[in-house]
């Protein structure tokens, strides 16, 4: 990973936000643009250094991860001590501090300005570290394939172990065990099986409820391998299914087909929503749809772009996205059906294997 690279392409921007410094505390931003993984950590960056803040936990991890930035072990909070190393910085200006809103809690924003004292002005920095983790490096898309063909393979153990009677948690924990011992670090969220009138829990987690003897078991599920994630749905039906399933299932299929062939780079976000939705409403499907129609993936399972009416976000190449139309008939049953793809130039290489045909569980 060029993690230099993203620290001075970063850094070169500071001046144009009229930012003189810049305090990561958002773990995953902070892996991304030095390396690191531990748990405890704070990056803090100006035009021309960065500096890892951690804890004796992490001496040796660190040393091993990070060479993009200088390290310093902190007998304190990496917070407290990032806060007492700028106030002990000498500047003639007032000094604008940069900060990740979305990860200082009030609490920490409240203490910084009694350790900096002094001219310091601290502001909501605008997300320009999420901004350039949207376009994936080769690398990066090399890994989330990999992880893409990881988490595929677990469909494989949902569909043997998907009978009437065994229990939700029992089909996702043969899946994750599966995918521990395939290599995967962890799952990239708790595990979806939802069967019979739960296939309409948007997210259903794993339960002790049975599978019943006929309806949809949607299936959502995704793995972690080398920091990145992989995500995944397919719905599969358990007994013959009636027409009205039949026909929704075809129904999210064709929507999200549309969307699929809406990807291209230039398109804006809510082009890609609208295509699935306009067919889900030729379905008289459209109210059944409750949520976004897909979402950019990498070292978080939820990234940006978000996929949704009025996000005017427009695609570019190197972005991976989710495309996960779906229909949930409260009290009745749900389908939703997703996969990866990466944008290009022309259209979108679609990263999940496997056809997308209704699978009949008898």
């Amino acid at each position: 990973m060029d993690h230099s690279g993203r620290l001075r392409r970063l850094q070169a921007v500071l001046p144009e936000h009229k930012l003189d410094w810049f305090l990561v505390t958002h773990l995953p931003n902070i892996r991304y643009l030095s390396g690191f993984t531990g748990s405890a950590g704070i990056l803090l960056i100006n035009d021309h250094s960065a500096t890892l803040f951690t804890d004796g936990r992490y001496r040796t991890q660190a040393r091993e991860e990070v060479s993009s930035a200088k390290i310093v072990i902190a007998r304190k909070s990496p917070l407290l001590a990032a806060a007492e190393f700028l106030a002990g910085t000498r500047t003639r200006t007032a000094q604008k501090l940069g900060l990740e809103p979305q990860s200082v809690t009030i609490s920490q924003r409240d203490q910084i300005p009694t350790i900096l004292r002094g001219k310091w002005k601290l502001i909501s920095a605008p997300p320009l570290i999420e901004r350039a983790r949207m376009i994936k490096d080769r690398e990066e898309i090399r890994r989330i394939r990999a992880a893409i063909k990881l988490g595929a393979s677990l469909f494989q153990i949902a569909r043997r172990k998907i009978r009437p009677g065994l229990k939700e948690v029992e089909v996702a924990a043969a899946m994750e065990f599966a995918a521990r011992r395939s290599g995967a670090e962890g799952m990239s969220f708790s595990t979806i099986i939802a069967a019979g009138k739960r296939s309409a829990v948007v997210h259903g987690r794993a339960s002790e409820a049975r599978i019943p003897r006929r309806g949809f078991v949607l299936c959502d599920f995704g793995v972690i391998l080398a920091g990145y994630c992989s995500d995944r749905t397919r719905t599969v039906h358990v007994g013959s299914p009636a027409g009205d399933a039949r026909r929704m299932y075809q129904a999210v299929l064709e929507a999200q087909q549309a969307a699929i062939a809406q990807v291209r780079s230039g398109v804006t976000a809510d082009s890609v929503d609208a295509a699935a939705r306009k067919v889900l409403k030729k379905h008289g499907l459209a109210q059944y749809f409750s949520h976004s129609t897909g979402h950019g993936l990498g070292l978080e399972i939820h990234e940006a772009p978000r996929l949704a009416s009025a996000q005017s976000q427009l695609l570019q190449p190197g972005m991976v996205i989710t495309i996960e139309p779906g229909a949930y008939i409260p009290g009745k049953q749900g389908v939703r059906i997703e996969d990866v793809v990466v944008v290009t130039a022309t259209g979108c290489e679609v990263l999940t294997p496997t056809d997308k045909e209704l699978i009949i569980i008898r």
